[in-house]
């Protein structure tokens, strides 16, 4: 997907400011979100075994960077999200419900598609949640959303105080839609146009129930891996870019399948023949806590914050011929 680049861009903030910027914003997010869900900070794994269960395919189609090591006689993938990671690491840390874990999570997604907010480098916090099984409904998801967000408007509060140049455009409050009845109002018009539609009008937006059919019987609003994310309970935070003239995901979370979810998504995905690796058995077993987590983007929150245009310019990646000649004519700073 393409985004309008402003012609007469000039960032905000110069080079040193940036990276200045960045490492305020990182810093106080961190203290924010582990506050608000009471997570304590983990160390995460760069790859993992490919016969563990544990990396996520996304939305099904990408391919994992997978290498062999020397003296190990068993291939390792570079992690595409730690979504089920996590949640083996709540048990093995023994947190208590209503407590939860965060990390730095680092990806290469190689077959991403460049544009302002893709990046084959990929970072962002992860974070996991324990909640009871009563628990595993709507109304927790809005108010864990809730408790995100929040984190997000303190961290937006901070930076533009100490950079007052800088514009705000996360709203006070985060308006709540499914993704069916998105679907109903905007029929015309594909899953990404109606995102930035709604985005549009109410600024901050949280679309739910993503990765399952929708009412109208068409395909999910988004794909989602069918073994983390019950497609009944999870969601997305976006915000309306206008810099960009479109939404700006910033962070995907969900509650966690159950035994019944993931049985279910498995066989709707015909991917049934996970069952037998090693997560998805401590699930099946009722051996894993019942969760909800997620992850934030610490680029696109960067990117946001800091009312860049190209998300080169809150990262260092990797970028195409095109890429590099346009952010040079148009005095776009890609670190």
């Amino acid at each position: 997907m393409e985004y309008k680049t402003p012609l007469n861009y000039k960032s905000k903030l110069d080079l040193i400011q940036t990276e200045i910027a960045i490492k305020k914003i990182k810093d106080n997010f961190e203290i924010n979100i582990s506050k608000s869900l009471d997570l304590l900070r983990v160390s995460a794994p760069l790859f993992v075994r490919n016969d563990s269960g544990i990396n996520d395919d996304l939305n099904g189609i990408e391919r994992p960077v997978t290498f062999d090591i020397k003296n190990i006689d068993y291939d390792v993938s570079v992690v595409q999200s730690l979504a089920k990671w996590k949640r083996v690491a709540l048990k093995r840390y023994s947190i208590a419900k209503n407590h939860g874990i965060y990390t730095d999570m680092n990806a290469i997604r190689r077959d991403e598609d460049l544009d302002n907010l893709h990046s084959v480098y990929v970072d962002q916090w992860d974070w996991e949640y324990v909640i009871d099984k009563s628990e595993r409904k709507l109304s927790t998801l809005k108010k864990i959303a809730k408790k995100v967000y929040k984190s997000i408007l303190k961290t937006q509060n901070k930076i533009t105080k100490e950079f007052p140049e800088l514009t705000a455009y996360f709203e006070k409050d985060l308006y709540f839609i499914d993704s069916s009845k998105l679907e109903e109002l905007y029929k015309e018009y594909d899953a990404k146009e109606r995102e930035n539609l709604i985005c549009r009008e109410y600024g901050s937006v949280f679309i739910y129930k993503i990765g399952g059919k929708l009412k109208s019987g068409n395909p999910p609003h988004d794909l989602r891996a069918p073994d983390y994310d019950d497609w009944k309970l999870n969601g997305d935070i976006l915000v309306y870019y206008p810099p960009l003239e479109c939404a700006v995901e910033i962070s995907s979370m969900g509650i966690r399948v159950d035994e019944k979810a993931l049985k279910k998504q498995l066989k709707i995905t015909k991917c049934e023949s996970r069952i037998d690796m090693p997560f998805h058995k401590l699930l099946l077993n009722g051996e894993l806590p019942y969760t909800i987590g997620g992850g934030i983007g610490q680029s696109r929150l960067c990117l946001v914050l800091l009312n860049k245009v190209h998300i080169g310019e809150v990262q260092t990646s990797i970028w195409d011929k095109e890429t590099l000649e346009t952010s040079k004519k148009r005095k776009i700073a890609l670190l």
